[in-house]
């Protein structure tokens, strides 16, 4: 648990800065190609109205040139667009997730391996000397897509190891995207272990703990229709729908979960290693 005042502090220093685009017209376009691509699964577009794929890369300054980290990305959904992106313009994508987690990801992989192939793959979070994660001071861009709050659930909750090694593996001056369910500032602290929505503050706190500044923040991914008091948490919206048809047009009305969009850096002068 936190100290109250932590809270109090570090709500009052977040501001919302526009969801304009840090890409030249040349990324811009590239970006735009790559969530275009028939390429694409269906079901993934259809879901680009609620995780605003081009605004949150855009906002986020992820150039086709950097090397990009995804931390935990689960069936591809954010993969299918940022590795074309990526290794056509001459970057580097590593999808980083636990051992398991990688599994998962090589199988996505081969669905279309002359798209997907030269992903790398990297161990997150690291736990054993064996383990070959992301090399320290190497990444450009790391990105998480509503996985923190899976971090700080559970028995034994490790957000606070992911955000020193995220800081780990960034060059100095890298930039970390983070997108998660989030809760309002005044709800009650003990919902983030148990409903999948997080504070901002609380995201602040582990970033900024960890050495990060934060350097902007937008409602790119914004749902003011979610009261974010779901029976279910979370996944009692899509795309879960964990109540199944019980109140189901309810929850399609209100669509997926109102989200936070926090743009952080690793500042410059830092070193990556012994952190």
């Amino acid at each position: 648990m936190f100290r109250r005042a932590a809270f109090v502090i570090t709500a009052t220093l977040v501001s919302a800065t526009p969801a304009s685009s840090q890409l030249s017209a040349p990324h811009s376009a590239a970006l735009q190609q790559a969530a275009s691509a028939s390429s694409r699964t269906p079901a993934n577009v259809a879901r680009d109205r609620y995780r605003n794929p081009v605004q949150t890369l855009s906002f986020f300054g992820v150039k086709p040139t950097d090397t990009v980290v995804e931390i935990f990305p689960g069936r591809g959904w954010y993969s299918e667009i940022l590795i074309p992106y990526v290794t056509a313009g001459g970057g580097t994508y590593y999808a980083a997730a636990p051992e398991r987690g990688l599994v998962g990801f090589r199988a996505f992989q081969q669905t279309k391996p002359e798209l997907y192939g030269r992903a790398k793959t990297a161990v997150f979070p690291v736990r054993a000397a064996t383990h070959a994660g992301v090399p320290d001071g190497t990444a450009d861009v790391v990105l998480t897509f509503r996985n923190v709050h899976n971090w700080m659930m559970g028995e034994e909750p490790y957000a606070e190891l992911a955000f020193k090694q995220i800081f780990a593996m960034l060059k100095p001056g890298g930039t970390l995207g983070v997108v998660d369910h989030r809760l309002p500032e005044a709800a009650d602290s003990a919902r983030e272990k148990t409903s999948g929505y997080l504070k901002t503050s609380t995201v602040r706190r582990l970033a900024e703990q960890a050495g990060f500044q934060l350097v902007g923040s937008s409602e790119i991914n914004a749902n003011p229709k979610d009261t974010t008091d779901h029976p279910e948490g979370v996944w009692t919206l899509p795309p879960t729908l964990e109540l199944g048809d019980k109140d189901r047009e309810k929850y399609l009305a209100i669509g997926e979960s109102d989200r936070m969009t926090l743009k952080f850096v690793k500042p410059a002068g830092v070193p990556s290693a012994g952190n």
